[in-house]
């Protein structure tokens, strides 16, 4: 059975229907012990180039630019070092943020055209029809893509709640079901459609550079597929 009431605003009621700042500090401690240890070598690195320097033979003195070279490669090797700090700890920072997002998507509701599980609780929809149409109807099917409801609905909704009851009340068995929204014309179909539909995401990932949604009939989904979301009832 197909139920319609006026929608609040963001979806907020289909009705007539530290991550990220653990990976800096972590990022400022690494950098940190680098840099004592950088401090320290260099000190090490002078007292040993004193050393040489006091003890070159005064027959065959160590040429200057010796000196200029060992100094100029212990130089690069300190930035290089730097460097390499500053870039983990930008990737550290990187990769907590990357975490926060996905953590943001599990347990919300995404709105998109999939399949639906259903446990007895009511399903909000928000049914799409074609502009030029004088009639629709909601097809619901069941996992096996056999139809168990055609119902008519309401043109100029923007959204409805499927209650999952049949005609005599009784409810339908717990499972997964898709909905699609006929457009009529004159008695005929003009148009076949998947409805958008809120799903609990149950679990969120990346896959190369996108990020996967694990929606509650088990069916994974790209979050670019997504059109809404909103926090559940």
């Amino acid at each position: 059975m197909v139920t319609t009431q006026v929608a609040p605003p963001a979806y907020s009621g289909l009705a007539s229907e530290k991550t990220s700042t653990n990976a800096s500090a972590t990022g400022a401690v690494s950098t940190g012990t680098s840099n004592r240890e950088i401090s320290s070598d260099f000190e090490t690195f002078l007292r040993m180039l004193t050393v040489q320097m006091q003890n070159q033979d005064p027959l065959n003195p160590v040429d200057s630019s010796d000196y200029a070279v060992q100094l100029a490669t212990f130089s690069s090797v300190e930035q290089q070092v730097l460097t390499n700090d500053l870039l983990r700890a930008l990737g550290d920072q990187m990769g907590g943020g990357a975490l926060s997002q996905l953590a943001g998507w599990v347990g919300m509701e995404a709105l998109a055209r999939a399949p639906v599980a259903f446990d007895g609780s009511p399903i909000h929809l928000r049914p799409e029809h074609a502009s030029d149409a004088d009639a629709a109807k909601l097809v619901v099917r069941d996992s096996a893509g056999s139809v168990v409801s055609r119902e008519t609905l309401p043109l100029g909704e923007d959204s409805v709640i499927w209650a999952g009851v049949d005609a005599t009340g009784a409810t339908y068995p717990s499972g997964t079901y898709s909905f699609e929204v006929e457009s009529y014309q004159s008695g005929k179909v003009i148009e076949s459609t998947a409805a958008l539909a809120f799903s609990t995401v149950q679990e969120a990932r990346i896959s190369g550079e996108k990020i996967l949604l694990r929606l509650s009939d088990g069916s994974e989904i790209e979050s670019t597929l997504v059109t809404g979301m909103r926090a559940p009832d």
